[in-house]
């Protein structure tokens, strides 16, 4: 690895040893051969505007009525401030962890790439996220800072308190924008200079800490590099989207999420294109979002385009050319609704955190029916069987993945799980053909995949068994037209409860309360018993199988 711009080297030195990382095929691929040092913030921003691209529309917004706009020129200026912030007054030094915490927005984009100039490692988390959630990152990545919407200040404040449940004792300063006051982020950045020397970090110095949940709920650290950022753009994002700086784009999926980050900030700016920033959308919003600003891609999830479908005559989408989902599994029948609606053919995709974002695609011009596609240039993959033996044509078995991004949990054991003989085993079962196109089957474990979120049974399970009325419980997904999946929850009340719909909304409202709202079940069926096994082990695949009856 290369000499380290860290002060703080927590990073690298919770690294997986080396001999547990995948494969990663670097040598030989000019897309991703990057100099020694370089900070991918500086690259994806200043060089745009050293090139002399500065008057070029970076970031795009709706306030009320307005549409509004801003150049490369000032967004480097935003972040050069806001890194002289992180640096000047809040005494940060290259290697910190800080917490970001708002919706998509201009001042959450720019708060990722002022911190990244300043060296900091980045640890987006979602908008919906409560205080008990917020603290399991925290607390595994020992964040000293966070930048957060003062909008959403309440949970993470919680954090800060020592006498609450949720605090998080690395936790020693936060810093909120769209907030007035003398401390505040905007305050403090519009008193700073308007430039800033980025960090002269290292190609593989860790610069984001992306966070994923599995099934047992217990929060995994996807640790990436300032090359992996680069890479996801010069990979997917050059030869199955063809992004160019022409391009518009806007979407769903908040920067917290890699399908996000990669989607609606770093591919348009690793191009000279736009992307329009909306805090909030449903159906409707984006599609006039897709109008409105002359969208030319989107991004989301196969739930809103199938809601989106039957809009789509109220709006002019001449403007659209391309369509991406990602997020969950995209239905055939899905597809076929949004090309009849639009005549645009679907780009499907199937990434990960831990590989940083899509590695499974396919351009419209190569589509084939039933498959997400082959993979992405600089990527390579095969199914194979439990003795890890590549299986025949047809056959399903797990996919096992290559690339110039890979897998490096923050020191978790289950490292060793992921990677596998060098190579990247996400936990999906697949199909591949003759001709090199993946066919999706399933998931391997209990995470339930419902809208584009990822949902761990268990988590739901932990909560719901702390209401007074619960005895038992058990979370499993059921199939869903629309959501992919919805989250269900298979309840066994105590003695003296009824069951019934007031009590399915009172459950499902404690949920919401306890963690992120999205997670709640949806649908909740009262049961005498749960199938166990002698040993006392829940069945959960008796209950999928009732769920999908």
């Amino acid at each position: 690895m290369e000499v380290s711009a860290h002060k703080d080297s927590f990073a690298r030195d919770h690294l997986p040893p080396q001999q547990d990382w995948p494969e990663l095929l670097l040598e030989g691929n000019p897309d991703v051969d990057y100099p020694a040092r370089i900070n991918c913030a500086q690259m994806l921003v200043d060089n745009m505007v050293l090139q002399g691209h500065g008057d070029r529309v970076a970031l795009r917004w709706r306030d009320g009525d307005t549409l509004r706009s801003m150049t490369y020129q000032a967004l480097m200026t935003l972040t050069n401030r806001i890194a002289g912030v992180l640096v000047d007054d809040m005494g940060l030094v290259p290697g910190n962890r800080i917490l970001l915490r708002g919706p998509n927005n201009v001042m959450m984009a720019a708060s990722w790439l002022g911190a990244i100039k300043a060296g900091l490692i980045t640890v987006p988390t979602m908008p919906l996220l409560r205080a008990a959630e917020l603290k399991k990152a925290i607390d595994k990545a020992e964040v000293q800072a966070a930048l957060c919407d003062s909008r959403l200040a309440e949970e993470l404040e919680y954090c800060l308190a020592p006498d609450h449940p949720s605090f998080c004792p690395t936790l020693k300063q936060v810093r909120y924008f769209h907030d007035d006051g003398p401390d505040s982020l905007d305050t403090l950045a519009a008193a700073q200079t308007d430039t800033f020397v980025s960090c002269d970090t290292a190609v593989d110095d860790v610069c984001l800490i992306a966070f994923t949940s599995g099934t047992t709920g217990k929060p995994k650290g996807c640790m990436h590099f300032h090359r992996d950022v680069l890479a996801m753009c010069d990979t997917f994002s050059r030869y199955t989207l063809s992004m160019n700086a022409d391009e518009i784009v806007c979407g769903t999926p908040p920067l917290a999420f890699t399908f996000g980050l990669g989607g609606l900030l770093c591919f348009p700016l690793r191009v000279g294109a736009s992307t329009v920033l909306e805090e909030r959308l449903t159906p409707d919003g984006l599609l006039a979002t897709i109008q409105d600003f002359g969208v030319t891609m989107t991004f989301t999830a196969p739930t809103f385009y199938r809601r989106m479908a039957s809009l789509v005559g109220n709006y002019d989408l001449s403007t659209l050319k391309n369509s991406v989902s990602a997020g969950e599994a995209l239905p055939d029948a899905t597809r076929q609704l949004w090309k009849k609606a639009t005549g645009i053919e679907m780009i499907d995709g199937i990434g990960g955190t831990e590989m940083i974002h899509v590695y499974v695609s396919s351009p419209p011009s190569e589509v084939r029916r039933g498959a997400i596609g082959k993979v992405v240039p600089g990527y390579v993959a095969q199914v194979v069987d439990e003795d890890f033996m590549p299986l025949p044509y047809g056959e399903v078995g797990r996919l096992a993945v290559k690339g110039p991004t890979g897998c490096r949990y923050l020191a978790d054991e289950r490292q060793h799980t992921f990677v596998q003989h060098g190579w990247n085993l996400p936990g999906d079962s697949f199909a591949m053909d003759e001709d090199g196109y993946f066919y999706y089957q399933a998931r391997n474990d209990d995470m339930i995949i419902t809208a584009g979120y990822n949902v761990a049974g268990p988590e739901v399970e932990n909560v719901l068994l702390t209401h007074e009325v619960v005895a038992e419980c058990g979370v499993v997904a059921k199939p869903d037209d629309e959501r992919g999946n919805v989250v269900k929850a298979f309840v066994v009340l105590k003695q003296g409860h009824d069951a019934g719909p007031e009590m399915a909304k009172r459950l499902q409202d404690f949920v919401k309360t306890a963690i992120a709202p999205y997670k709640y079940p949806r649908e909740v069926e009262f049961v005498d018993s749960l199938p166990r096994t002698e040993t006392g082990k829940l069945q959960r695949f008796v209950l999928r199988q009732k769920a999908r009856e």
